[in-house]
């Protein structure tokens, strides 16, 4: 995969559009659009950076941007969650106060000095897409396939594969692995998938610049409806389930099977008598106790539980119980009765770490929940990100005018 392909590219100059002040232009295509930005709009932005907010669920960039009659505005652009933009080899410091940058991105519909990075030209010239790598995706170092213990060495920091848009300015297409974009032309829709909502000739992407973006939505296990039919305990539940905004939705704790896939970097880390599962999602830590062959017979009840595993040939069955109350996946509630058993294996072949989940609950649920995922070595090392959802929010329409004052 070449340099072009990866996102990254180099000027010797900074010509025709991308020169000092702010422009914006109409485009003649619709563009990718998330949340509220108006991907049917191009923006480009010159200004010196002031500071760089470096979280989940998105960073955002912040600059000064000097207009045609002088006067400074201060500006704010989105770029992908601090994690991904870690794996993919930028840092904070790329953006120190100072530096200067142009951007190219869509305006976002709620805040007018807000908007979406497509692509980022630096002052040295250097230009990143949205998508660009800086580092390479996958690990080569070799790894053991046993410890000195005869255990499979299920031991290290661990990440799905990232997924990247085939348009690696993130406004056409859709989303492949990021080992297969090179495969794909630019803002190609791979047979079989479909382009995403919002993606350039969507109607989401040509709503007028004053509505909500439509799209969005969710089922099988996100914010929408529940992942596994639920008993009439299980639906009342769901009823019952804490209003949350938005942001508080992004940086709310999951569980120990949500929290595990996603971006975050996790950790493996195996001892004498137990395996530490570090996540990088919000940081929390569980020890698997491989000494037990059963639970204690008085649990404290948490959102962790407690974890006994064993070893099955090449396989760790990870046993738990002993839960509080709280959401399994998205808005499928869980109960005490909660029982989840995992099962980890690492491929020789591939270096892939793969996890199987099974999860019961008796009192919420109609028939077991079953997902699987795979990781890949990281090439970062684990270390959570602080969560801070800083998107613009959209003002609510206006009320009707009272029929008197019509």
């Amino acid at each position: 995969m070449n340099h072009q392909s990866l996102g990254i590219r180099r000027r010797h100059a900074l010509g025709g559009l991308l020169t000092a002040g702010l422009v914006v232009t109409s485009a003649a295509h619709a563009h990718h659009g998330f949340g509220n930005f108006a991907m049917d709009e191009d923006i480009t932005l010159s200004g010196v950076v002031t500071k760089i907010d470096f979280v989940n669920p998105h960073s955002w960039v912040h600059f000064d941007v000097t207009k045609p009659d002088g006067t400074k505005a201060e500006y704010r652009c989105e770029l992908r969650s601090a994690t991904t933009l870690r794996r993919s080899g930028w840092t904070p410091e790329m953006f120190a106060a100072g530096t200067r940058i142009t951007i190219q991105g869509s305006p976002d519909r709620a805040e007018k000095n807000a908007c979406y990075t497509s692509t980022v030209t630096f002052g040295d010239g250097t230009v990143l897409d949205r998508y660009g790598q800086r580092i390479p995706a996958q690990a080569t170092t070799q790894r053991p396939a046993k410890l000195p213990s005869g255990e499979p060495n299920l031991s290290g920091d661990w990440a799905v594969e990232q997924l990247v848009m085939t348009d690696p300015a993130g406004r056409d297409g859709t989303l492949v692995p990021l080992s297969r974009v090179g495969t794909f032309e630019r803002g190609a829709v791979p047979e079989g998938q479909q382009e995403i909502p919002g993606a350039r000739g969507t109607p989401q992407a040509q709503a007028p610049r004053t509505a909500p973006p439509g799209g969005g939505g969710g089922g099988g296990g996100g914010f929408g409806r529940p992942a596994v039919e639920l008993t009439e305990a299980g639906k009342a539940a769901v009823a019952a389930l804490p209003q949350m905004s938005r942001a508080e939705r992004s940086c709310a704790p999951g569980s120990i099977v949500s929290d595990w896939g996603g971006e975050p970097v996790n950790r493996i880390s195996q001892g004498a008598g137990t395996v530490t599962i570090q996540y990088g999602r919000n940081g929390r830590t569980r020890t698997v106790h491989t000494d037990m062959a059963a639970h204690p017979a008085n649990v404290a009840p948490s959102a962790d539980g407690h974890s006994i595993g064993k070893w099955e040939n090449d396989v760790l069955v990870v046993d738990t119980v002993g839960f509080v109350p709280g959401t399994l996946v998205g808005q499928t509630p869980h109960s005490a009765q909660l029982h989840v058993v995992e099962r980890f294996s690492v491929d020789p072949a591939t270096t892939t770490l793969k996890r199987e989940v099974t999860a019961e609950d008796p009192l919420y649920y109609t028939a077991k929940y079953t997902r699987s995922d795979s990781m890949i070595v990281s090439t970062v090392p684990y270390d959570p990100e602080p969560c801070q959802d800083l998107t613009p929010v959209a003002p609510p329409p206006p009320a009707a005018a009272p029929a008197a004052a019509r």
